[in-house]
């Protein structure tokens, strides 16, 4: 079968490395930089893993570490961080560590950096001020040329359970830094970068592994707030998060060309995030994706965060609560999941509304040979540079990864 090819724009991946029930961390790590391998000879442009802590099912904790891993057993992948945030790691640190990386790696290396939700934006609030909302007011569903746009889902920081788990996760980890303006933060490291930083009272400070770094320095973000607003106004590259907030990734990508100046770049540069799964056919995969509405509910919901990835859905989705389907929408109704026409198909239509220059896909299946099945299909159908990679063969019930000769 032949699929229409689509619109050249690079593809990379976001791997969360993803601990499915009954395997471990570890598993999930050598799994991770396994999958980088065969993503490097498929021709995907980068691959970046996220920082989160505390969390069973996602053991991507220091993408500084994964990256550099990753690196030493490729060829011609960038790696990066999707991203690194920073309400707990500083930016001189990430600098230093993802500066070391291009130093061993030079023209391969993404510094990728984000602004999370902080806990302390719910810690020490007054009983009589109301949560602030996790998602701001927008408008119903609706469709914007072809592209799915859901409203908001339901959350907000007044949820006991994910405010206590906000709290927890602050104690453990101990993210005490008291952050300066995402500006100045990106400042610091583009001074560094430049040779240039001076503190507040004119001393200079030099770091060596950062200084001239060999990298592409991006911010990720997920609303058309100051993360958004600021990477154009320093003329960075953003990626918007359609994975995490398909609600407002339109009004992200037009907040940052608004506020695009040049700066290190001439022009905006957008990539644009999504989640896919794909497989041979449309029925094996909406199979293998009815898991992951109870693993999005354990991130949204649940104390613990990130549950391992589940096995087997715990309920039809036409037999879940209204309120448990209100949280859980807009990521369901958002993932591209089907063959390999049908994804390629929403993912051009992705990248037609958005006008993305590049398409970061994100893949989460229980057993991890379905996801790099998915991630060769993608590749395939879409037309990556995979210099003398067969095209797949029909996959049996469980598939392998696919035998690829090395480029």
């Amino acid at each position: 079968m032949t699929h229409p090819r689509a619109a050249r724009v690079p593809l990379s991946v976001l791997d969360l490395a993803v601990v499915p029930e009954g395997s471990t961390g570890a598993d999930a790590l050598r799994t991770a930089v396994d999958r980088a391998v065969l993503l490097d000879r498929l021709g995907y442009r980068r691959v970046w893993y996220a920082e989160h802590h505390l969390g069973a099912g996602v053991a991507s904790a220091a993408p500084a570490v994964l990256a550099a891993a990753v690196a030493a057993r490729t060829s011609r992948i960038r790696v990066g961080s999707g991203a690194v945030l920073l309400s707990t790691t500083s930016p001189l640190v990430a600098a230093e560590q993802f500066g070391t990386i291009a130093a061993l790696h030079p023209g391969r290396v993404d510094l990728g950096l984000g602004r999370a939700l902080a806990p302390r934006d719910v810690g020490g609030r007054r009983s009589d001020q109301p949560a602030p909302a996790l998602a701001p007011a927008l408008a119903p569903a609706r469709d914007v040329d072809g592209l799915h746009v859901p409203a908001a889902p339901p959350l907000d920081l007044g949820d006991s359970a994910l405010r206590e788990r906000l709290l927890a996760q602050q104690r453990v980890v101990g993210a005490s830094r008291t952050a300066a303006s995402f500006r100045a933060e990106l400042e610091l490291v583009l001074a560094l970068h430049a040779g240039t930083y001076r503190d507040e009272d004119g001393r200079p400070y030099v770091s060596p592994p950062v200084q001239g770094a060999d990298w592409q320095l991006w911010v990720l973000a997920s609303s058309a707030g100051e993360s958004a607003r600021v990477a154009g106004e320093l003329g960075l590259p953003l990626t918007a998060n359609y994975h995490v907030s398909p609600a407002t990734t339109l009004d992200t990508v037009a907040a940052y060309r608004a506020a695009f100046r040049p700066g290190v770049l001439a022009a905006p540069y957008v990539a644009v995030s999504a989640d896919v799964l794909v497989a041979d056919t449309d029925e094996r995969a909406h199979d293998l994706a009815a898991p992951h509405a109870d693993w999005v509910l354990s991130i949204r919901r649940t104390a613990g965060g990130a549950r391992t990835y589940p096995r087997h859905a715990s309920v039809a989705w036409q037999d879940r609560p209204d309120d448990e389907r209100a949280v859980l929408r807009d990521r369901v109704d958002t993932r591209f999941v089907g063959d390999p026409t049908a994804v390629v198909a929403g993912l051009q239509t992705l990248q037609r509304v958005t006008g993305a220059d590049e398409l970061v896909v994100t893949t989460s299946t229980h057993d991890p040979a379905d996801t790099a099945r998915s991630f060769a299909l993608l590749a395939h159908a879409w037309g990556l540079p995979a210099e003398g990679a067969p095209a797949p063969a029909a996959a049996p019930e469980r598939h392998p990864a696919p035998a690829l000769a090395t480029p």
